[in-house]
């Protein structure tokens, strides 16, 4: 019976993402690419919207479970996917994302604890919602790097340390299988948008804060260790430069991998997957900060040493 319902859930994800790319193409939802666009072309955008679906349904197919972060995640994604079809302001969109934060957190009892370290919290989970956005440039990335961690976290909460209802994250997977059949692919069919990159980034760091809580240690993050240190650099340099935040750039290593090195975008996507795997492996296996340690200095290295030898192509070209 497990396997059906698996097998039904699936079956209407991808009916229903095939309903939205042509109700998209009916409403001129498309992503026209710019100056810091990666893709050419015009590509349906928002496809990624059935991953808030799939957090919803189960959520109310167990009557409304976690209703603080399905409350959160539908703030997110209203207004993402608003910003898909018009420009809404940056500043509207920041404190969407804290007020979905905080509801997730008082949800999660961490609103009892030290301000400060809500505080803290509160601005690391919303940097890190919004470095899932930042890392959704090119195709397979968001999709397939959302599968490693799923799948790790999946054989955690089944084998490790018990922290959600496994049936959510077989559901997530669900939703993201069907979006790479559209998106992990030389000529993309859709992209996630950005009410599917906020929306999975939104799941994947509330599912990594209830391991955390779970297994008592913050270094169960090593779960999204490759988009932190990539997407967390990159806002660093840029904060060095001294450039506005909220305007696009191309300074990622998979935006130079991509445009400056002409490296194929699924070869990219590919990289972070296989390096987020290794990082999820090895802690699964060594789950202690020690070894989290250790994986943030050789990313980190691995980043700089990468910067030092192809950052100049990226200034060349501008």
């Amino acid at each position: 019976m497990v396997v059906l319902e698996y097998i039904i859930v699936g079956l209407f994800f991808l009916l229903l993402e095939l309903a939205y790319l042509k109700l998209a193409v009916k409403l001129k939802i498309f992503d026209v690419p710019h100056l810091q666009s990666s893709h050419t072309g015009v590509i349906v955008r928002g496809g990624g919207i059935i991953f808030y679906v799939a957090f919803m349904l189960w959520s109310v197919s167990n009557g409304f479970l976690w209703y603080g972060g399905l409350l959160g995640l539908t703030i997110i994604a209203a207004v993402s996917f608003v910003d898909d079809i018009r420009i809404v302001s940056p500043k509207i969109r920041l404190v969407c994302q804290f007020v979905a934060i905080v509801l997730l957190f008082y949800h999660s009892g961490l609103v009892r604890t030290a301000p400060y370290v809500v505080i803290l919290l509160t601005i690391a989970c919303v940097g890190m919602v919004n470095i899932y956005n930042f890392m959704d440039g090119i195709n397979g990335m968001t999709g397939g790097y959302s599968l490693i961690v799923v799948l790790a976290m999946l054989y955690v909460d089944l084998y490790k340390v018990q922290f959600c209802d496994p049936t959510l994250l077989v559901y997530v997977m669900l939703a993201l299988l069907v979006f790479c059949l559209f998106n992990f692919r030389r000529h993309a069919k859709c992209f996630a948008g950005d009410v599917g990159s906020l929306s999975i980034g939104f799941i994947l760091v509330y599912l990594v804060l209830r391991l955390a809580l779970r297994g008592q240690s913050m270094a169960w993050m090593a779960m999204l260790l490759v988009y932190a240190v990539d997407g967390g650099l990159t806002i660093l340099h840029r904060i060095l430069l001294r450039e506005n935040l909220m305007t696009p750039h191309k300074k990622h290593a998979y935006q130079i991998m991509a445009n400056e090195l002409k490296m194929p975008h699924l070869l990219v996507s590919g990289i972070y997957m296989a390096l987020q795997a290794v990082c999820s492996v090895v802690f699964i296996v060594w789950p202690n900060y020690y070894t989290f340690f250790i994986e943030v200095v050789i990313m980190v290295t691995m980043y700089l040493m990468f910067m030092k030898k192809y950052y100049h192509f990226h200034v060349k070209s501008h």
